[in-house]
């Protein structure tokens, strides 16, 4: 291993990735097939059609294991890809670990978060499919700004439904979405079949993801001119996002790094399968050993507290019906600050690679993330959004593990974006106001009483 005193690594516009890398192309065994709730059987592409172009289906079923990345997409992602590799050098000294800790800062992009890498991609073939308008839900906002921002650079238009509690929680958010063009509009809302439904039931309902994708589905389902765009979940997402991994992979090689342990936060997959997916690669094909860790928070404790079912991606039942690890499509997280993990299931990818052993899972309170937020902040100088803090409280958790044992480990994590529209979240931790919010057991066990019969 070389002596490396840095504290950067860069690579040039000519070292961006060419092609996403595809993971199922190296899983020993697939997600199972996607469900109809029409039908009850394996969904059919022309199902769909009604909300994805082309282009995006081909790619949620492909097992091809590159596939090319437009020129357009790429000459946009030059706008601030590659992005840094940085080491934690003020963090490892703080701790007095042995152990190195290094992350990719995806927060240097327009959107202030890795979600834009899907962004543009589903923009452009939405266009190139000759669709005007585009339909979606955001959590804490980071998917909807980044969407927003590539409807505008394309030339559609972007209509949000923001999760209640986020878009009360997060007004910047939702400014900085119509100031690129979007509509947003608070979820559930007496817009849509499915919002006013769930308003009938609970007129002071907070909303939850879930909720939110019911509402953009049957919108882009109604119009033949609009479709459905995901933030994270499906194949395809997570397809795009492996820029990332492809990208620190090709960092640490320069600086004569190999991660032992590989860290990103959990809500639906996507941030976590971008870095990750291009490491496991090499660890699904026995050529390189290493810990990979998915982060959730134990207010929505997907991967460490679910089943492994079929169940809805929505609360309406609109959506195919997708094999993962689930809370139950009725289950409505606390109103916890981190708003992009508030989803109660996860990417049937990262779902099948956790079922079958070859990633491991965490869930922390919200008081210990945000603790471990502030101290990175404090030796680091990057306020990080509460979804990427969960990362870093696993890192320094491995860093003080390696310091316990005395071995010199090399972890890497996802700063999947900054917290500069949080502080409103930071003010609550920092007044001594923020709780760790409660997961029910029970009302977890009620809601999986719902799952849809579906043999698995």
């Amino acid at each position: 291993m070389s002596d490396f005193q840095g504290t950067k690594v860069l690579l040039d516009e000519s070292e961006i990735p060419t092609h996403w890398y595809n993971i199922q192309a190296d899983m020993k065994q697939l997600p199972a097939p996607p469900i109809s709730p029409a039908t009850g059987k394996p969904v059919a592409p022309e199902e769909l059609a009604r909300i994805f172009p082309a282009a995006l289906l081909q790619q949620e079923v492909s097992t091809e294991r590159f596939i090319e990345i437009p020129d357009e997409v790429r000459r946009i992602y030059q706008l601030w890809r590659p992005t840094p590799l940085y080491r934690a050098r003020r963090l490892e000294a703080a701790l007095q670990t042995p152990a190195e800790i290094w992350y990719k800062y995806e927060g240097v992009s327009p959107a202030g978060s890795h979600k834009l890498n899907t962004a543009i991609a589903q923009a452009y073939y939405n266009r190139e499919a000759g669709i005007r308008h585009l339909t979606t839900e955001t959590g804490a906002g980071q998917w909807g700004s980044a969407l927003a921002i590539a409807c505008a650079f394309v030339g559609i238009h972007c209509e949000v439904y923001m999760v209640k509690v986020s878009y009360e929680q997060k007004p910047y958010r939702r400014i900085l979405m119509e100031s690129y063009g979007a509509d947003v509009y608070a979820s559930p809302s007496e817009r849509t079949a499915s919002g006013r439904a769930i308003l009938a039931k609970d007129p002071n309902s907070t909303g939850s993801l879930g909720m939110a994708i019911s509402e953009a589905v049957e919108l882009a389902a109604q119009r033949d001119d609009t479709n459905y765009a995901l933030g994270s979940v499906l194949n395809h997402v997570l397809l795009h996002q492996t820029v990332i991994g492809q990208e620190a992979k090709k960092q640490l090689e320069k600086v004569d790094r190999a991660p032992d342990v590989v860290i990103g936060c959990v809500g639906g997959g996507s941030n976590f399968g971008g870095l990750a997916f291009p490491f496991l690669q090499e660890i699904l094909n026995g050529t390189r050993k290493a810990k990979v860790l998915a982060v959730e928070p134990q207010a929505c404790p997907t991967l460490t507290q679910g089943v492994f079912a079929y169940d809805y991606a929505d609360v309406a039942g609109l959506t195919p019906i997708l094999q993962m690890y689930t809370l139950g499509h009725d289950f409505v997280p606390t109103g916890i600050h981190a708003g992009g993990l508030r989803y109660h299931g996860d990417s049937p990818l990262v779902s099948q690679l956790y079922h079958d052993g070859i990633i491991d899972a965490v869930a922390y309170p919200q008081r210990p993330v945000f603790e471990a937020a502030l101290q990175f902040a404090r030796t680091e100088g990057t306020l990080p959004a509460p979804e990427s803090a969960h990362a870093i409280r696993a890192a320094i958790d491995e860093a003080l593990a390696a310091k316990a044992a005395g071995e010199k480990r090399v972890i890497l994590f996802n700063l999947s974006g900054h917290g500069n529209f949080d502080l409103a979240a930071y003010e609550e931790y920092l007044r001594g106001r923020l709780t760790d919010a409660p997961y029910s057991e029970a009302e977890a066990e009620k809601n999986l009483q719902s799952l849809p019969k579906v043999g698995v």
